[in-house]
C-alpha cells in the first residue's frame, strides 16, 4: 500500500468518522476509500475551527482532524491552529508537503519552523515506513497530558511511496491518566479544612477529564463555592446553590466577592495563567492547584501546594480523603454560604435587570441573551459566543446547566471562531441544538462558510447581534474613527444567509420578537439546514466587571 493509504487507515483505526479541510491533498482520495467523510470548507481557518469545536464538545474523546494542501493550505490554517494552541485544544492537522526539489528552496514555506511555537508536536513523515510510528506518537501527544494541536506533514514524494501491506501494524492509542501523590492529597484537604473562606476556581481541565460530577460532590462535601474560568465555563452547573458563575474578563458580582474574600483559592484543572481573559487572583491569597501539566505550577502565581494529575482522578482522591478527615460529620454545613451566594446573586440580577428586561429599541444585547435562555431547552443546547462584545456580555450572563453546554474561549480572539466551534459541536452532538452568537464584525470574517453548513447539512443557529459597528473602536480612536469610519459596518445578513442556502432567516427589530423567532429558527433546523437570525441591537459597551484587576 502507499504511505498515504496507511495514514488513512490509521485515522480509521482511531475512530475518525469525518475530517474537515480544503483540497487538494492526496489524503482525500485515501480517506474516501476508507469511508471517512471529508467536509470541504471555503477557508482553511474555519475548517480548523470546526475540528477545534468537535474536540472541545466531545471533551477530547473525538479528536478533530483537518486536512489541507501544502503551501497556501497550511499557511491559511495558521490562525486556527494558533487559537487551538492558546486554548489548549487537541486537534490533528494533516497538510501535504512540497515536492523534494522544492524543500528548503526560497520561497518554500518551512512548515515545521513556522508551526513549532503553536503546536504541542509538529513533524514531517520523511519515509513511508515511519507512518505508523509518527501517527502513533501524534495520537499519544493528543490524548496524554495537556491538550494541544499536532501538525504532521506528509510530502508528496513520501505519500506515494509503497510499503508492504504486512508491515502496517497499528492499534488505536489509549489515553494514559495519572493521579496525585497521596501525601499531597492529605495536605490539600488539611489546608482546605483549616481555611476560613476557601473558593474553588474550576478550569477547562475539569471538562476534558469529565470530572463535573466529582467537582460537584467535592464542593458539596467541603461546602466550598465554585467559579469557573471562561474556558472552564459549564464545568460546574450555574443553577447549583454553590455556583458563583464565571470569573473571566467580565464576571459575576458573586464570583469576585468570594475571590476577594477568600483566604485560599483552590484551582482545579486551571492553568492559572495571568492573562487578559480571566480574572486575576489577588496577591494576598494562598493558592492550591491541581493540573495535568507541571509547567502550570508556579507559572504566573506562587503555589503553596500543588497536585499533578487528571482532574477526575485527583478529585476522587480528594473526596475520599475529605470523608476520612471529616469523620462522622460526613460533610461541612453549607447553609450560611448558600445563603450568602443567593443574596449576592439576587443583587447581581437586580442590578442588571433593567438591561436584561429592557424594551428599548434598538434592542439591548442583554435582552437578547436573557430571552434566548427562555426560548431554548437548556438541557439540550450548546452555545458559544464570538470575541468582542458578545463574549463580554454572554460570559457572565449565560447560565449553562449541562456539561459542555457553553463553549467558552478567547485566550486568542480571532473574530469568527465561534461559527466553526458551533459547527464542530453539532458534528459531535447531532441531537443537540448548537448556537453561535456573534457580532456583525465576526460574520464578516467567516460568513461565506455558512454555505458549508447548508451544503453539508450541519444545522446550526447563527444569532447575529447587529449594531452596525465594530464594538469599542469608536471611543478608542476619537480622531481616526470618525475620519476613516473605523467602527462602521453594514450588511444585510439574512439575505446573504438565504443566498448561501439557509433554511430559515429572520430580521428582529422588536424585543417581543426574540423568543418566537428563536423558537421558529430551532424548529426549522429539523430540516437539516442552518438558520440565521439577525437582531438589530444597540452597542451598550457597559460590561459586568467586578474587581477584575486587583
Amino acid at each position: 500500500m502507499k504511505a498515504v493509504t496507511a495514514q488513512a487507515k490509521v485515522l480509521k483505526k482511531e475512530g475518525v468518522k469525518f475530517v474537515t479541510g480544503f483540497p487538494m491533498n492526496l489524503l482525500h482520495e485515501a480517506l474516501a476509500k476508507e469511508d471517512i467523510r471529508f467536509i470541504k470548507f471555503r477557508t482553511e481557518r474555519v475548517a480548523v475551527n470546526v475540528a477545534d469545536g468537535l474536540s472541545r464538545s466531545s471533551f477530547g474523546d473525538n479528536i478533530g482532524v483537518c486536512v489541507v494542501q501544502h503551501g497556501p493550505g497550511i499557511e491559511n490554517a495558521f490562525a486556527g491552529v494558533a487559537h487551538a494552541f492558546a486554548d489548549s485544544v487537541p486537534i490533528l492537522v494533516l497538510p501535504g508537503g512540497a515536492r523534494r526539489p522544492e524543500y528548503s528552496v526560497v520561497p518554500d514555506f518551512n512548515m515545521k519552523a513556522c508551526y513549532k511555537e503553536i503546536t504541542k508536536y509538529v513533524d514531517t513523515i520523511d519515509h513511508a515506513d515511519r507512518v505508523c510510528e509518527i501517527m502513533r506518537r501524534s495520537y499519544t501527544q493528543l490524548r496524554d497530558g495537556r491538550p494541544g494541536p499536532v501538525v504532521i506533514e506528509l510530502p508528496l514524494a513520501v505519500a506515494n511511496q509503497e510499503i508492504e501491506d504486512a508491515s502496517f501494524k497499528y492499534d488505536a492509542v489509549k489515553r494514559t491518566k495519572t493521579g496525585g501523590d497521596p501525601a499531597d492529597i492529605k495536605e490539600v484537604i488539611k489546608m482546605l479544612l483549616a481555611a476560613k473562606s476557601p473558593v474553588i476556581r474550576a478550569g477547562q481541565g475539569v471538562l476534558y477529564a469529565k470530572a463535573w460530577n466529582e467537582l460537584k460532590e467535592f464542593a458539596e462535601i467541603m461546602a466550598i463555592p465554585v467559579y469557573t474560568t471562561m474556558n472552564g465555563k459549564s464545568a460546574f452547573m450555574e443553577n447549583h446553590p454553590l455556583s458563583l458563575g464565571c470569573g473571566a474578563r467580565t464576571n459575576t458580582k458573586q464570583s469576585m466577592h468570594f475571590v476577594k474574600k477568600a483566604d485560599v483559592v483552590f484551582a482545579v484543572g486551571s492553568s492559572c495563567t495571568n492573562e487578559t481573559f480571566t480574572s486575576l487572583i489577588p496577591s494576598d491569597k494562598v493558592i492550591i492547584q491541581t493540573t495535568i501539566d507541571e509547567r502550570d505550577i508556579n507559572k504566573s502565581y506562587a503555589m503553596k501546594q500543588a497536585i499533578i494529575g487528571d482532574a477526575k482522578i485527583v478529585l476522587t482522591q480528594l473526596i475520599e480523603e475529605a470523608k476520612k478527615q471529616l469523620g462522622s460529620a460526613g460533610k461541612k454545613d453549607s447553609t450560611a454560604i448558600v445563603k450568602e451566594i443567593k443574596a449576592l446573586n439576587d443583587e447581581f440580577e437586580k442590578e442588571w435587570a433593567p438591561r436584561l428586561n429592557s424594551d428599548e429599541t434598538p434592542i439591548n444585547p442583554y435582552r437578547v441573551i436573557s430571552d434566548m435562555q427562555k426560548a431554548l431547552d437548556m438541557n439540550n443546547t450548546i452555545v458559544t459566543h464570538d470575541s468582542g462584545n458578545p463574549r463580554d456580555q454572554m460570559v457572565p450572563m449565560w447560565k449553562p446547566i449541562i456539561p459542555g453546554g457553553y463553549i467558552g474561549w478567547g485566550k486568542s480572539t480571532t473574530l469568527g471562531q465561534g461559527m466553526g466551534l458551533a459547527m464542530g459541536a453539532k458534528l459531535a452532538n447531532p441531537d443537540k441544538t448548537c448556537i453561535w452568537v456573534g457580532g456583525d464584525a465576526a460574520i464578516g470574517m467567516v460568513g461565506m462558510d455558512f454555505e458549508v453548513a447548508a451544503r453539508e447539512n450541519i444545522p446550526i443557529l447563527a444569532v447575529v447581534l447587529n449594531n452596525s459597528v465594530l464594538g469599542g473602536y469608536g471611543g478608542n480612536f476619537p480622531v481616526a474613527s470618525p475620519k476613516y469610519g473605523l467602527n462602521i459596518l453594514s450588511g444585510d445578513y439574512p439575505k446573504i444567509a438565504e443566498g448561501l442556502g439557509a433554511g430559515f432567516t429572520a430580521n428582529v427589530t422588536q424585543p417581543g420578537e426574540i423568543i418566537p423567532t428563536i423558537q421558529a429558527a430551532v424548529k426549522s433546523m429539523a430540516s437539516g439546514k442552518p438558520s440565521l437570525v439577525n437582531i438589530v441591537t444597540s452597542e451598550d459597551p457597559v460590561f459586568p466587571m467586578y474587581h477584575n484587576q486587583w
